[in-house]
């Protein structure tokens, strides 16, 4: 269903609660249960980590586009379906496409690492690789003219959140009295499901986007008070999550349903991406990294602290460069 731009900065956007309850009820057919488990490291607060590096493909997108995929109409699905994509989205949409015996084709940002490219290829997805600008115009037109089929956005519409939220259900389940959790934000769709969980069943739990310093939109767009592109972009290790701007549907969600964004320097997501691996024998991938960075900053407030490692999917000659610096 195609997406409505917003027609003002204020307007508000919610995810319906029974979108998600019928999410939880099918993701387990393409996803798993993932374990929340207590960092172990001394911090001020009590910090947990959410580990979506599990998956079957190593992030949480096989939540959304799984659910997202199931819900398509029949005959949109035969078409074959497409999305765009850094990797993790690929990957999951591949594999829900192969669930569901039809094609899939992804159109992916030149960043994304090789590890992510051949788990795609391996799921069956056919690869056309463009430049971050031309993915990002993709996401905000719906449309590229190497691309056909149904697309499938990899955060924007409420049936691919809703899939996501099922994440926010399970930390609660978990961690009844959690104070805040934290989660990446690249376009949004995790850390505003899991925000639109809490709104429904726990309002008094904060969510917190967690954004590198070199692709911080979100950040930018609260301190502005309206949907903003962020100039000073550039590409790094952290592809997983920062994009070029906050998408006005988006935007919808995250002013009244998030606590805030957290930005993080490089060098903080790296020593992130350490202190997990040590301690937790974790492999965290950039943007599950940038979340536990944001947990450790002290910005989150008192109580215990859930940070969404939401990937796994790193290079492991990069991962052990940055776990060795």
């Amino acid at each position: 269903m195609p997406s409505q731009t917003a027609s003002a900065s204020n307007s508000r956007r919610n995810i319906p609660r029974g979108l998600i309850e019928d999410a939880r009820r099918h993701v387990y057919e393409a996803a798993i249960r993932t374990p929340l488990v207590r960092l172990n490291y001394d911090a001020p607060e009590e910090i947990y980590l959410k580990l979506e590096n599990l998956q079957p493909i190593g992030s949480f997108k096989i939540r959304g586009a799984y659910n997202a995929v199931r819900l398509l109409p029949e005959q949109q699905r035969r078409r074959g379906v497409w999305t765009v994509s850094a990797g993790n989205a690929a990957q999951g949409v591949a594999l829900a496409a192969r669930k569901a015996g039809v094609s899939c084709k992804v159109l992916v940002m030149d960043t994304a690492p090789a590890a992510k490219l051949d788990a795609v290829r391996r799921l069956g997805g056919e690869i056309v690789k463009a430049s971050f600008d031309d993915c990002w115009k993709a996401l905000a037109d719906r449309s590229h003219p190497a691309m056909d089929g149904a697309f499938v956005h990899p955060f924007e519409d409420d049936e691919f959140i809703a899939g996501n939220a099922s994440a926010g259900l399970e930390i609660l389940e978990d961690l009844p009295d959690v104070d805040c959790v934290v989660a990446a934000f690249g376009g949004g769709g995790l850390s505003c499901g899991i925000a639109a969980v809490m709104k429904e069943w726990s309002p008094r739990v904060r969510v917190f986007a967690a954004e590198p310093e070199t692709a911080a939109p979100l950040a930018r767009s609260l301190a502005t008070g309206s949907a903003e592109n962020f100039a000073d972009w550039k590409a790094s290790w952290v592809d997983g999550c920062g994009g070029k701007s906050v998408f006005p549907r988006m935007w919808a969600l995250a002013h009244h349903l998030l606590a805030g964004s957290i930005v993080s320097s490089l060098e903080e997501i790296r020593r992130a991406l350490r202190i997990v691996a040590e301690r937790n024998h974790v492999i965290a991938e950039g943007a599950g990294a940038c979340a536990v960075a944001a947990g450790l900053s002290g910005k989150c407030g008192a109580g215990k602290i859930v940070c969404v490692v939401s990937g796994g999917n790193i290079d492991l000659a990069k991962f052990s460069e940055l776990v060795a610096a």
